[in-house]
């Protein structure tokens, strides 16, 4: 199937993948949605590359050569540099995931992964920008969210929140429209593995719909049945 091309937002991109195939067939998908596409194929030249050129986007796999992709993000962030990143990992590492999000990852997707998958994760981080071009303060339909004073207002009217709700909120504003699984939203917000299981998103789920809905109006946080949830804006 062909990758679907958008008129989003074109980025300059960072694709950093040791397998020869998969690195052609993202660049190739990613330069037909019109990025500017630049690869490494280790942590070195990755890190390297990077220093040396302003990327907004890294796509980084976690297993590669010279060292990993948690060393190059971390190196990364280290060195200030305002990429998302983008990383790519084993399906069945859960630890991964949870590692890279922590490590100040945007984003993952697990392999293997339909290019489209792909595209559409690029195209969502490109719309969130980079962190310095970032506001704390989100504005979905009538809710506005203020991260980083823990405010939240619907219809200017303010509704106290604890500060998980907010965080998983959070998730759910920076992205409207995107379905989040129950896994994704306990990696991004739980450090790990055993402090969470899926039962306590559908909790915190049910406590915001409580709080933020309108008793007149369906709720905003929709459940796909089988996948996940989403935010629709009032």
């Amino acid at each position: 199937m062909a990758a679907h091309v958008s008129n989003a937002r074109t980025m300059d991109i960072l694709v950093v993948e040791d397998e020869p195939q998969l690195a052609s067939h993202v660049v190739r998908a990613l330069e037909r949605a019109n990025h500017d596409v630049v690869h490494a194929a280790d942590g070195p030249s990755a890190v390297e590359t990077a220093g040396n050129r302003h990327f907004d986007l890294v796509v980084l796999d976690v297993n590669l050569p010279g060292f990993d992709g948690f060393e190059v993000l971390s190196r990364i962030r280290a060195a200030g540099l305002p990429p998302r990143v983008l990383m790519l990992t084993a399906r069945s590492e859960i630890g991964d995931r949870v590692a890279g999000l922590k490590a100040g990852a945007d984003d993952y997707l697990t392999k293997p992964f339909a290019l489209e998958e792909l595209l559409a994760r690029v195209e969502a981080l490109g719309r969130r920008g980079t962190p310095a071009e970032q506001s704390s303060v989100l504005h979905v339909g009538d809710l506005c969210l203020d991260a980083a004073k823990r405010r939240f207002t619907r219809g200017g009217e303010r509704i106290d929140l604890s500060p998980r709700e907010i965080e998983v909120l959070h998730i759910f504003m920076q992205e409207p429209g995107r379905t989040f699984s129950r896994d994704e939203i306990c990696e991004r917000i739980w450090e790990r593995e055993h402090e969470y299981d899926t039962r306590t998103v559908e909790i915190f789920i049910m406590r915001l719909r409580k709080k933020i809905d309108r008793k007149d109006a369906p709720s905003i946080i929709t459940t796909v049945r089988g996948v996940g949830y989403h935010l629709e804006a009032p």
